[in-house]
């Protein structure tokens, strides 16, 4: 039977759970059937796991096939929902487009014309720009008549104008979507002045929509030479410590026995290709949406091989939505490289395996100590467990990918939540782990370590995108919302209650 502490634990993360999935359909359902069905393939999406660690804290224990069936159902309905959302939205589409035809073709019927017909033909770009208050701005005065003359009534309404850095800030009120706006404004500013601006639309520390204005000279920069040399450093010496990881993993120095790097070389080699197939994974969504990245500089590391990467953006990102995309792609290809050699490890793993663990060794992990029930079975009974190289492999996988979704400053899981929810909430999830970190230093040096590579390398938070206003939709915040949950299941360890009731490490039935 559960404690009562335990009951409150399991009770507090199931009401935290509907809590979010009743704040994504509250947050829906003003979007009609476009938003609810955005919400359904959040739900698909998070039912499984939920299912799957609710059945868990119960004392039911689901196998790998159930799991899998749940897993590939899921993904399914996703993909069916998906599909529903498209045709739904292009409905939509179609049917305002023939409205707004059916409205033009009365009016010219008619010969008479709506009051939004006569704002329209009598609006004039310079009149419309009133300016309330005009400092000097480091821009030319010529071109800031001309960034002035983009502004109109149905796009920004521009009331007030002063410096920022060489450019501009424009205050005013914005009068349509942001991104239908912005898309409007940008493309009148490359009309008018080619590319020697960029136009941003960001909150103010008001919440209010603004337009900021400055030169293209202060783009992010490509990569120098050093830069590159550095970069090529850092590769060289993350692939020495996996090696020398492993090494420690089969009870030798590689530093000091380096003829036997033929024994240390798949498993370094298995960490490797994980840290690989991350970076793989944010190369690949950039390019999608022609984003530049820089060289990846590898964060070597003794303990597990590597901490992984840091990656900057040298283009500017146009929206939340392609910085969520390009920083969820990199863990999520990780991650799943991960789990795959964890699960074919834990497969693989009989009597007689290349690696005995205590059984301990599986109670470090919610996720790990989960699955590792779910398919080693009685074997977690046995004061050591014989498992596949894998299994080893696997989790030091998880534990790098888990280690950059912690949100904070430019790590994967910063950059997520700057994405979904924003620069207040990304700055006070920043500052949350960071705490985090330090308390749990106290007992893990390893976190120390990675706190100290955040407050020095990563702490600050990615500069805006172009468009700053528009939030991504439900199905990735779900996502995003699934990787930081997994990422937790990831790094807290189970407890010894419930490990001992799962009979990890503890003699008698299950």
């Amino acid at each position: 039977m559960f404690t009562a502490s335990e009951t409150s634990v399991i009770a507090l993360i199931l009401l935290a759970a509907f809590g979010i999935l009743a704040w994504g359909y509250l947050r829906a359902k003003p979007f009609g059937k476009l938003g609810i069905l955005a919400w359904l393939q959040s739900v698909a999406l998070m039912a499984p796991w939920l299912l799957f660690f609710g059945l868990f804290a119960a004392g039911i224990y689901l196998n790998l096939v159930s799991i899998l069936f749940m897993l590939v159902a899921s993904a399914g309905l996703y993909i069916y929902l998906g599909r529903q959302l498209r045709a739904a939205g292009q409905d939509l589409m179609m049917r305002d487009r023939a409205a707004k035809m059916a409205n033009a073709n009365q009016e010219a019927s008619s010969g008479e014309q709506t009051p939004q017909a006569i704002e329209s033909a009598t609006e004039k770009p310079q009149p419309v720009q009133v300016q309330l208050k005009i400092e000097f701005v480091p821009i030319p005065q010529e071109d800031l008549k001309t960034i002035q003359g983009i502004f109109g009534i149905d796009t920004f309404f521009a009331t007030e104008t002063i410096p920022y850095q060489e450019g501009a800030v424009f205050n005013g009120n914005l009068r349509g979507e942001a991104q239908a706006v912005h898309t409007r404004l940008s493309d009148a500013l490359q009309e008018r002045l080619g590319d020697r601006y960029r136009l941003f639309l960001i909150e103010n520390p008001e919440g209010k929509p603004v337009v900021v204005v400055l030169p293209s000279r202060n783009d992010p920069k490509p990569s120098t030479i050093i830069q590159k040399i550095l970069a090529v450093v850092l590769m060289l010496a993350t692939i020495a410590t996996c090696l020398e990881t492993s090494g420690l993993m089969l009870e030798f120095d590689l530093f000091q026995n380096p003829s036997r790097l033929a024994e240390a070389l798949p498993i370094g080699l298995g960490i490797l290709t994980i840290l690989v197939a991350h970076e793989i994974g944010h190369w690949l969504l950039a390019r999608r949406h022609n984003i530049r990245l820089s060289l990846p500089y590898f964060i070597p590391t003794l303990q597990i091989g590597s901490f992984g990467a840091i990656t900057r953006f040298e283009s500017l990102l146009p929206n939340r939505n392609v910085l969520f995309d390009i920083s969820v792609a990199g863990p999520a290809a990780g991650g799943i490289v991960s789990l795959l050699m964890l699960i074919v490890g834990m497969l693989l793993s009989q009597q007689g395996s290349f690696f005995q663990v205590p059984a301990q060794f599986f109670q470090g992990s919610i996720l790990v100590g989960t699955l590792a029930r779910v398919v080693l079975g009685s074997a977690l009974q046995q004061p050591l467990v014989d498992v596949h190289p894998l299994v080893v492999i696997g989790w030091l996988g998880l534990v790098i990918t888990a280690l950059n979704l912690m949100p904070a400053g430019q790590l994967d899981g910063g950059r997520i939540v700057l994405a979904i929810y924003g620069r207040k909430v990304a700055s006070r999830t920043t500052i949350a782990t960071l705490i985090v970190l330090a308390l749990v230093a106290l007992g893990n040096p390893l976190a120390i370590y990675w706190a100290i590579v955040i407050v020095f390398l990563q702490r600050d938070l990615e500069r805006p995108s172009l468009n700053e206003i528009s939030e991504p939709d439900d199905a990735r915040a779900a996502i995003g919302l699934l990787a930081l949950f997994l990422t937790i299941a990831t790094l807290i360890p189970l407890s010894p209650g419930l490990a001992g009731r799962l009979g990890i490490g503890v003699s008698g039935p299950f």
